[in-house]
């Protein structure tokens, strides 16, 4: 594979690293600390394109490709990464999902604003009783005439209380257990529609985590994607794509940790010298490039392999599963390379590790990476 990038996807990184540092952070870490939604950035990214970023241009999306998207991911979330995962799910869960598998009715309600960032998506698949065990849904959908009546709860829910669309997996015949799930375009205005409660989080603390409740929540038939049972494929098949933007995200947060460690190394000093000339420094900082290197290649791999139409579903998730990895241990290793200081606010390396362990987790624990990609090498 060949990774030199083109003159648009280095002009989209530009613009992307341009924005994050210009916008994002001056007060990423006031944010991070008040668990303040970024509405402002988020506005302004739609605004640059960075909220449809793979839509096509005939709904209103900027028309890139899917490694544009990585690069744009790494800029971002290495400054903030609760806004990468917000531009995350609104691009690879939300966005693609109704464009790839939704009709041009749905297609031409939704995605114009959700790329031009006036709307907001979010990704309601995880439930008490279903997390890692997603086929395991308890929320119903009941056909009602042109309608269905949904009940249920779903939680963990990125940008859930901000969201205008959320695309919703319930279960329209619990006897068929996955082949039952059903996937609905439900908008935040429906009557029964409500938000339960946002939860407190350790990391990406700026983004919003909510849970959702339906009660009696009618959606029109309308905004059923695809057939009745068709929900956990179109789930599984989005959340493949999900997981690149989340490796992404990994990279963004793991290349921030090893700049932060090169600069401090630099500047601090021990026993007369910059603690940069010890080798054990040294060796630390060259085993964190390294693996960021390699997370990146496969990360691409997925991207590239994706744009071609090809097979990729495996990739994505060794990707996300290495380069979340990556992400944590780089985070810990910035926090020992910046000694006491590692363990305060001001130098943020301490963010750094809040943040990564969630790539860890959603969109697919590394335990559910690993079955997916040993169910490819032994099918």
């Amino acid at each position: 594979m060949n990774f030199s990038f083109n003159e648009t996807q280095l002009m989209i990184k530009e613009m992307a690293r341009k924005f994050a540092e210009e916008e994002l952070a001056p007060s990423a870490s006031e944010r991070d600390e008040k668990e303040e939604f970024p509405h402002e950035a988020v506005k302004k990214m739609g605004e640059l394109g960075l909220m449809g970023m793979m839509v096509a241009e005939k709904w209103g999306g900027a028309g890139l490709d899917t490694i544009s998207y990585v690069l744009a991911m790494e800029e971002v979330s290495k400054v903030d990464a609760s806004v990468g995962v917000i531009m995350s799910v609104n691009n690879s869960l939300v966005c693609w999902g109704i464009e790839k598998f939704g009709s041009d009715d749905q297609k031409q309600r939704y995605l114009p604003d959700l790329a031009a960032g006036r709307k907001l998506g979010a990704f309601a698949l995880s439930e008490p009783e279903a997390g890692s065990d997603a086929t395991n849904q308890r929320t119903t959908a009941t056909r009602n005439g042109d309608s269905y009546v949904l009940n249920g709860t779903k939680n963990f829910t990125t940008n859930g209380s901000n969201a205008d669309v959320v695309l919703v997996m319930a279960s329209t015949d619990r006897s068929k257990g996955a082949k039952g799930v059903s996937t609905f375009i439900v908008e935040k205005s429906f009557p029964g529609f409500s938000v339960a409660k946002k939860e407190q989080k350790l990391g990406i603390r700026s983004s919003d985590t909510v849970s959702l409740a339906f009660q009696d929540c009618r959606v029109p038939a309308a905004n059923r994607m695809g057939d009745e049972g068709f929900g956990m494929k179109f789930a599984l098949s989005t959340l493949d794509g999900g997981r690149i933007g989340i490796a992404a995200q990994a990279l963004g947060i793991a290349q921030a940790a090893l700049e932060a460690s090169v600069k401090f190394s630099k500047e601090r000093k021990a026993f007369d010298h910059t603690i940069s000339d010890f080798q054990a420094i040294q060796f630390k900082l060259a085993d964190m490039a390294t693996n960021i290197e390699a997370a990146r290649l496969l990360t691409l791999q997925a991207a590239e392999l994706k744009d071609r139409g090809e097979k990729f579903g495996h990739v994505s998730a060794m990707a996300k599963l290495f380069a979340s990895k990556v992400a944590v241990q780089s985070a810990l290793e910035a926090i020992q390379i910046h000694g006491g200081y590692g363990y305060i606010r001001e130098y943020k390396v301490e963010r750094f590790l809040r943040d990564a362990k969630i790539t860890e987790i959603y969109e697919g624990t590394s335990e559910i990476q690993h079955i997916v990609i040993a169910r490819n090498l032994l099918q």
